[in-house]
């Protein structure tokens, strides 16, 4: 997405939208069962070629609205000299909807998946089911030369590298220097700057994601990382909640509570953050890259004094540890061409192609060498913040169970309002506890 994953404006908040309606935890499990007789009854493409010719390798990708997935493939086919040529398959429009559909020929067993992109979310569950290859020998080092560690550790489940990260995101502070020359660079001074604003009569609300979605959760998870804590142990079998969480959620319902909240912000999402910014009725937004072209279209005159700074400190001197997202690839471990997947995987995430990526579908790179190549420059002015705030950045927590963990959160945490500090901790280790044992129920 442009927000998550970095793409258009049409997929915004793709990979953040989580369901909304209560199921049993038992429910769900039993469901992935049933999936497995659904998933007999989808059509399937071949991966492997009839007769003689190259071998066709199919690529499960979220539907990319640029050209620069197509253009990809291309390549890569072009690239193999004859040995294979990829077909691009996309999945449907909503990050529920496409994990579905992996999971359900996944369980199928479904030998026409060779490669797909995974949200840096659904590593651990697919690994744990044995549903994708590890990555190791040359494959490996290849997949690690250049690439952003924080990147990696997505694709990293229990010590095992399981996947090659394409692309990564993060957000930064963006804010008008007509209303504020010097950005802040803690929470506390945004949240002040943004109540002397209001006191003038000024635009003045600080955007952020407050529905009750995947958003939600990534700005929790950046506050508690950013305070110096985490939300699980990295094997995913204790809940690490502590101070660090009680800082965090203070901060969260200060906000809420102050001037500087805009008052739709327990609905609102990331497009609903860019669209309010660019009306004029914001100072600072906390969001990804792609607001900075929906500006400079959308509102040029206001686009003059569209501005942005690193993401702010939770604890003053201590730099933010952005919640980062992204695709990372990942082989089939049903696929008849494991070593051509393997082979197709890094060419499709390899410089030219990550170039393309950012450059045309907006995504920034996970090679780190990128972000000192003039060409990426025009499009990414901001390429020296995105670099930093990639090097310090935080992953989301780890755990086969990630989708009931981040519901649990989103519901606990939205309306920020509702927040009390130490009661909204204690329920959050209550429904988080539940759900790593596959407990209770999920909002």
């Amino acid at each position: 997405m442009i927000g998550d994953r970095g793409r258009t404006s049409a997929s915004i908040g793709r990979a953040h939208r989580r369901g909304g309606t209560w199921y049993s935890r038992k429910r769900m499990i039993a469901g992935a069962a049933s999936a497995v007789l659904a998933a007999t009854g989808l059509a399937a493409c071949s991966s492997a070629s009839a007769g003689t010719g190259p071998v066709t390798l199919t690529y499960y990708l979220y539907p990319d609205t640029s050209v620069a997935t197509s253009t990809a493939v291309s390549n890569c086919s072009k690239a193999s000299g004859g040995k294979y040529k990829i077909s691009y398959q996309q999945l449907p429009q909503a990050a529920d909807g496409q994990r579905q559909q992996l999971v359900r020929r996944l369980a199928a067993h479904d030998d026409s998946i060779d490669i797909m992109g995974l949200d840096v979310t659904w590593e651990p569950e697919f690994a744990t089911a044995g549903w994708i290859e590890p990555w190791t020998g040359t494959y490996k080092a290849q997949a690690v030369a250049g690439t952003l560690v924080p990147a990696l550790n997505t694709a990293t489940w229990k010590g095992q590298l399981v996947a090659v990260p394409d692309n990564t995101n993060t957000q930064l502070l963006w804010y008008r220097s007509d209303l504020v020359p010097k950005p802040p660079t803690t929470w506390a001074e945004m949240i002040s700057d943004a109540e002397q604003l209001a006191k003038q009569g000024k635009p003045h609300y600080i955007e952020i994601q407050g529905a009750q979605y995947e958003g939600a959760t990534v700005w929790f998870n950046t506050m508690v990382a950013s305070a110096g804590g985490t939300v699980l142990n990295p094997d995913a079998t204790k809940i690490t909640l502590g101070a660090p969480a009680v800082k965090a959620l203070t901060i969260m319902k200060q906000l809420a509570d102050s001037t500087a909240a805009d008052p739709s912000m327990s609905v609102q999402m990331e497009n609903q953050n860019r669209l309010q910014m660019e009306a004029g009725q914001a100072a600072f937004e906390l969001n990804y890259p792609f607001v900075y072209p929906g500006m400079k279209a959308d509102n040029p005159k206001l686009f003059k004094s569209f501005k942005w700074a690193l993401y702010p400190e939770v604890t003053a001197g201590v730099p933010a540890k952005v919640t980062i997202g992204g695709i990372d690839l990942a082989v089939s471990s049903y696929s008849k061409h494991k070593d051509l997947a393997f082979q197709a995987a890094l060419c499709l995430r390899n410089r030219e192609n990550q170039l393309i990526g950012a450059n045309v579908g907006g995504v920034p790179p996970t090679i780190a060498s990128l972000y000192n190549d003039p060409k990426l420059f025009a499009n990414y002015p901001f390429h020296a913040d995105i670099l930093k705030a990639l090097q310090n950045a935080s992953v989301r927590p780890k755990t086969p169970v990630y989708q009931v963990v981040s519901i649990d959160i989103s519901h606990q945490i939205s309306p920020a309002s509702s927040i009390n500090p130490t009661s909204t901790l204690q329920s959050l280790k209550g429904s988080l506890s539940n759900a790593l044992q596959s407990k209770g129920l999920v909002p």
